[in-house]
Order: structure tokens, then sequence, then C-alpha cells
């Protein structure tokens, strides 16, 4: 089965279960079985010149880069590298991922599905056509590059550049502009942030938009930039702006910690289209070089030099760090991944993003994923309405005004806007951590950039060997450790269907023998055991607590205090070496 944003209603998503994809999204694969070849009329020939890409050669002096993908292959970051100083515009290409099999093919969505990062992104057809696109439409378009950084200057925050009727030809391309208003008339003024936070919170400095002077686009949400000739990380979102503001929130008032990153240094306005509001558009942190240890640990590892030692004490650090947040600012952190942790200059863990949406479906503990599920199914408008209605009544009952926190508008909620998490008490939560952290710590003493081989929503540039909860490398006294962070664990969709490459096969039947239809009703089947364990365990869970006998600790999970003793004692008895 092909990869496409439809694969995850269908396939990867517990709607999976029950998915009535409209009518135009019901567009077969051509054809069914997973060895496809196109049919061998001239008509769909390869060897047909109207078939092929007219070009996939840059330009001598390409006047657009790639730094990124998002969107599952349909938002990319570009840069307009012909500006002397280019503002942070968020101008992304947008491309649908409706496209003919044909075109899939050529251009090589279902790889771009998967890569994100811009070293290996820029290889792709996909890549490369963009920039002949972005190439054509600056110099026939405008009437010279000046009448271009005026344009450019001028078009609302993340305003989007739509590639509609996309051709193999760059001359038949439509391209289109959408001025996204809509996002500028939802960003806050620092005085509307003063008035929900108090007028003595302490907001960081306020600097102009277009001081900010970007150098590459790192995420869909992250930028490297140069302020006055230093270099940070400047942090906006282009939808969703209410997560933007809880994070500003929570980085203000989280009490410090060598291993958190640090309050924001410039609080960036700017002024929007239409009247005179100066709204912040996005705030700046500390840039830290060295990376993520997503990519740090496989590539020590692979030269010999991830030290015992390092991992322990990245360990230790990120554990003191958990419990602190909990302990001292009373809070929770659900986003805990190897994306999220970046190494400082003294190779010390720096734990980054505290927008507290949480981690990939499947990722958190059972508990969390419970919920999750359940609110999956209840706001997903491809589930039949008799479906929807059932589990939004679970989700009300979890969540009283969970509609409100699904709202686009920031309404300064004191928990964030997680649902699963805010379903929690502070005892669950803490559990629900230790399991997230018992997952990141196989990987650091793994030496690898993720719990799962082939995960479908990304692919890495060192993929995992090894798949939780498998052990090659990690000291027995720390699996013992991670076990007990991770009772309750249940198996995952990657047990019955894998990505391989760019496609999703299933692991039971030989790849000539299956169909895409194979693997969708594989995955109704496994999402609709682990939808009747999630409601199980919710029902139990709802009658427990009304008779006062529920056990927020369900799973016997140690607590973080816990497993930073268990780390120190390890530490201490055992002196550095290198992993063999």
């Amino acid at each position: 089965m092909d990869l496409s944003t439809r694969a995850i209603g269908e396939v990867v998503h517990p709607t999976a279960a029950f998915y009535n994809p409209p009518p135009d999204l019901r567009t077969p694969e051509s054809p069914s079985t997973v060895n496809h070849a196109f049919e061998s009329s001239w008509e769909n020939s390869l060897l047909n010149p109207k078939n092929r890409i007219d070009s996939l050669e840059l330009p001598q002096n390409p006047l657009w880069r790639v730094d990124g993908c998002a969107g599952l292959g349909t938002q990319y970051y570009v840069l307009p590298l012909f500006l002397q100083r280019i503002p942070p515009m968020r101008m992304d290409v947008f491309v649908s991922d409706l496209q003919p099999p044909l075109i899939r093919e050529q251009l090589e969505l279902d790889r771009a599905f998967h890569t994100k990062d811009a070293a290996r992104l820029s290889r792709l057809a996909i890549a490369r056509h963009i920039v002949r696109i972005l190439q054509a439409w600056t110099t026939n378009d405008f009437q010279d590059l000046d009448s271009f950084e005026k344009y450019y200057k001028r078009v609302p925050f993340g305003s989007r550049i739509v590639l509609e009727e996309m051709a193999l030809d760059t001359r038949r391309i439509r391209l289109r502009v959408g001025l996204n208003h809509n996002l500028e008339h939802k960003l806050l003024p620092p005085s509307t942030l003063k008035y929900l936070w108090g007028p003595e919170f302490p907001l960081p400095e306020v600097i102009d938009f277009f001081d900010v002077h970007v150098i590459s686009v790192l995420h869909d949400s992250v930028c490297l930039v140069r302020i006055h000739e230093q270099l940070y990380i400047f942090k906006a979102l282009t939808s969703g702006a209410k997560y933007l503001y809880h994070e500003l929130k929570m980085l203000c008032t989280l009490e410090p910690h060598a291993n958190i990153i640090s309050r924001p240094i410039h609080l960036v306005t700017k002024r929007c289209n239409f009247g005179t509001k100066r709204a912040v558009a996005g705030f700046t942190t500390f840039y830290h070089s060295k990376g993520t240890l997503r990519d740090v640990l496989p590539l020590l590892r692979a030269h010999g030099q991830l030290r015992r030692d390092d991992q322990l004490k990245w360990a230790i650090q990120l554990t003191s760090a958990l419990e602190d947040l909990k302990s001292r600012s009373g809070t929770y952190y659900p986003d805990l991944r190897l994306d999220n942790i970046v190494l400082s200059e003294n190779s010390d863990v720096v734990m980054v993003d505290f927008e507290q949406r949480g981690v990939w479906c499947e990722f958190a503990a059972p508990e969390i994923n419970a919920i999750e599920y359940v609110r999956l199914i209840a706001t997903d408008e491809n589930v039949p309405l008799s479906i929807s209605d059932k589990y939004r009544e679970i989700l009300e009952e979890l969540v009283s005004n969970f509609e409100s926190l699904e709202d686009e508008r920031y309404t300064n909620p004191e928990f964030g806007f997680n649902i699963p998490w805010i379903a929690l008490s502070a005892i669950e939560q803490e559990a629900a951590e230790v399991y997230m952290l018992g997952r990141v710590l196989w990987c650091i003493f793994e030496g690898v950039s993720g719990p799962q081989k082939a995960a479908v929503w990304q692919s890495y540039r060192w993929e995992p060997d090894i798949e939780f909860p498998e052990y090659r490398r990690t000291p027995q006294a720390m699996r013992d450790l991670i076990d007990r962070c991770t009772r309750g664990r249940r198996g995952t969709l990657s047990r019955v269907i894998v990505r391989q490459h760019s496609r999703l096969l299933l692991t039971s039947q030989a790849v000539n023998e299956q169909t895409a239809d194979n693997v969708k009703d594989a995955a109704r089947a496994f999402w609709s055991t682990e939808i009747e364990a999630a409601e199980k365990f919710l029902g139990l869970r709802n009658a427990q607590r009304k008779t006062g006998t529920w056990n927020d600790n369900y799973y016997d999970r140690p607590t973080l205090n816990q497993v930073l003793q268990a780390l120190e004692a390890f530490r201490d008895e055992v002196p550095p070496q290198l992993n063999p």
C-alpha cells in the first residue's frame, strides 16, 4: 500500500477500525497489488516523453532552497536565497497529496511522506521540482528581484505557496499564493497576553519581526536565525498559534533547571496587515548546535564513541529535569522523545518543546493512548456519526470541556490543550511520564534514533536496527529498570504492518501476495482489538474512581524519584567504559 495522507485514517490511526472516507478520497491505488506496474500502453508508459519530468537539473544560480518537509509530504519549507536578509515569513510550499500514480512515482512523493531533513530531501525529485517551479515564478511573474522582495515582505505571516494542478512539466503548473490573513487575525499583541497572564507577567524583551534574519528552517516551527550577529532559535507556529502562547507562558514561568531550556530571550512582534495590531509572532531561545539525541546517539555508536558514562549522565540529567518539572513547577511533560532533547556545548542534555501537545499516536503510555484513541475517533469527520457520537460521550465524561480545548483560539487554559493528559491525575501523569522515560532510556542505552524500526511517520538518517523492547546493548540492571518503567505496554501496529522504504506492508505475507485491501483489513482488525482494550480500561477506571478504589499507579511503575535513585546507584557501581 502506498504511503499517503489517506494511509493515516485507513491504517495508521485507530480510525482505521471505522474509516469511511468521502468519495473524492476513494481513489483506488493503481493497481492494487504491492508489486504494481503501470499499464503497458504507450499512453501510460514512462518511455512516452509526456510522462517524464521535463528536467530535474537545478538552475546554475538557484534563487530558492528547500530546507525540509512536514505535513506528511505536503508542506515544504523554502527560502528565497537572493534576499540579503530573509525575514521569517514562513511562506512554505504546499502540494496536494491527491496526485495521480504517475506523478507520485516520478516526483517521489511517497518518499517525501516520511523524509523530513534537508540533506535527504534535497535529493528527492519533488524538492528539485519545487526549486525549478519557484525559479520560474520569481523570474516570470515579477518585474525584478527587488519587486519580489517587496511583495514577500508585505504578505501576511505564514502565507502559502500552493502548487495547483501539479504536472511533470513546470510550465503547466499553476501556482497560487494563499494569503494567511486568518493566522494574523488570531495572533495576539503583548498587551492581550499581559491581560490574560497578569500585569506583572515577565515578558521577554520585544524586538521587531524584520530584525530577525533566517539562516535555515530546521522544523515546521523552528528556524535558525541571526539577530545582531548572534545565532538564536526562532520558534513560531503557522497553525495552532494557541500552542505557541501556551509554550511561551510555560517557559516564562518554569523554575530554572540546568537541563531545561532557558526562558525565551526575545518576544518577536509583527505589525499585521489589517489595522494597527502589532502581534506576537514568535519568540527566540538559545541555539544548541550539537543537535538532538535522535541524531547524536546512532552517530556516536557507529563510530564507537558512545560511552557508558555519557549514557548514564544523560539518563540522570533527563530524569532529574522531569522530577524537577513535577516537584517544583507542578506541571507535566507529554512531549518526551529524542527529537526534543538537544545537547549543550558541554554535551549536557537540554529539554525543549513545551507546547504540551504530546507524542505521536502509539508512542505514549497505554493509558494515554486509550484516551487519545477515543479522542481521534470522536473528532474525525471520516468516522460515521453514530460511532463518533458514542466516543464523544466517553470523552465528555473524561474532560467535560474538551470541545473548548479543541477550539483554535487561545483561551489561557491552566493545564494546556492536551486532552488525554488533562484527564489524568498528577500521579497518573507521573506514571505516564515514567513510561515514556523508559522508552527514551532504551534508546539511550541501545544507541538508536527511536523505539521503532521504520516508523511510518518519519524516517531517520540512521534508522534503528532493533525495535523496543528487544535488547542487545543495554546492561541487565538498566533492562530491569526499563521493563519496570514500561509496565502495561501493549503490542504496536508495527507487529502487523511495517513501512518498507515508502510502502506499508504486512509482516505475515509475502510482498507479491498482498494487496492494499489486505493491509487495510489487517489494520482494521488490529485497531478494533486496541479500541476494545482501551474501552475496557477506561470503563474500569471510571467505575473504580466512582467507588474510590482506583489505583492511580495502575501498572505499578516506579516514580521519577525512584528511577533517578536507580540510575545514580548504577552509575556509582559501574566504572566508565566504551560500549561494546
